[in-house]
This record gives structure tokens, sequence and C-alpha cells, in this order.
């Protein structure tokens, strides 16, 4: 390991979905960053108060109608047997704030510079992106009808806490794998970012 490699990670606790949460990335990593913020955020809670979107799954002729993830959790967080999606950066913000209150800052829409300045700051950085951590094809994607309008979704999205990057990596903490300061290449992860709309949350 040469001393690029290594640093500053920072020690985010790691905390797992598994098994309780098979949808529950999303809240399961802003529970690690709240922890390293110290904050006791217990996953099941966050689960139970995570804003919802009501709009039920429908499939007619092929077309899916469901709710947006933008507005709230979409389908059933805890089991596969029913719909489900997940939930984007506006809800997990709201819920953030709670505990946070005027520490969160959703750099949603921003370049990944503004990551990057948040782990030089100490800071973890919760983010959407998917679980090839890289650009994802298209035939990965689909067309919903939402009450806000049509959106393309992919049920690949995956929701990991930032902890640290060098010159070729970042690192991160993952919910799904349980795996703690995994790394992967940094451009392929910006790229896959990007395609989920530059979905990321942290604090001051």
């Amino acid at each position: 390991m040469n001393e690029m490699e290594n640093k500053d990670l920072l020690d985010v606790p790691l905390i797992s979905q598994m098994p309780e949460l098979p949808r529950g990335c999303e809240v399961t990593s802003l529970a690690m960053v709240l922890h390293y913020a110290g904050v006791e955020a217990d996953k099941m809670k966050l689960a139970k108060d995570i804003r919802r979107d009501p709009t039920p799954y429908e499939k007619k002729e092929s077309q899916v109608y469901f709710g947006h993830p933008n507005k709230g959790f979409v389908g059933d967080m805890y089991s596969f047997e029913t719909p489900g999606l997940g939930v984007y950066h506006e809800p997990v913000a709201d819920l953030a704030r709670e505990y946070l209150k005027d520490r969160i800052i959703d750099l949603s829409g921003q370049g990944f510079q503004s990551v990057l300045n948040q782990l030089d700051d100490g800071k973890p950085v919760w983010a959407i992106n998917n679980t090839w951590f890289d650009f994802l094809p298209q035939e990965y994607w689909e067309t919903w009808q939402t009450p806000e309008g049509t959106l393309q979704i992919t049920y690949k999205e995956h929701a990991v806490v930032l902890t640290g990057y060098d010159d070729q990596f970042v690192y991160f903490n993952d919910p799904l794998e349980n795996e703690k300061n995994k790394k992967v290449d940094r451009e392929k992860f910006i790229k896959g970012w990007e395609q989920m709309g530059r979905q990321a949350i942290s604090y001051r």
C-alpha cells in the first residue's frame, strides 16, 4: 500500500441493511453518516420515518405506473416479494435534518468536487450510484409513469457512504455487500453517480 492509497479514510461505522431491509440501502447509509456525526440513529427507525410515496404499483400494457423516489420511498423496503425501488435525495435530506438540523447539506446537482471537498473536510458523504459503480447500459433502465411525470429508473440503484479517495479510487462503506472502505475506480464511480442524477448529502 503506497502513501497515496491510504489517504485518510474516515472510520465510519459499517452498518448492514440485511437481513431486515432488502431495499433499505438509503436509510442504512444515512444511519452510518449520522453515527459518524455523533447521532444515535437506528436504521429501523429511519426506515419507519422516511417519507413514503403511497402511489400503488400498476402495470398496464407493459407500462409501469408507480411512485417517484424524490417524493418518498417507493414500494416495499422490507421485502423483495412485493414491488419497490428506493428513495432519492430529497426525502433522505429531510429526514437527516430531523437529526442534524441546518448542519445537513444537500450537494445534489453539484459537481463531484463538492463531494471530494466534504471528504477533505473530514465529513462522509451519502451518495446514490448503481450496483456496478459505473455507467449503466440502457438495457438496465425502464420508464415509469409517476404522479410527477415520466421517470427513468433502474433497479440497480444503490446508496453508499463515501469515506475517502485518492488519485485513482474512491472508498466507501457498502451497506449491501457489508463491506467497509470498499474501493472502486474513481472515474467509473463518477460516471455512475452522474447518471443517477448527482445525488449526495453530507453535513457541516
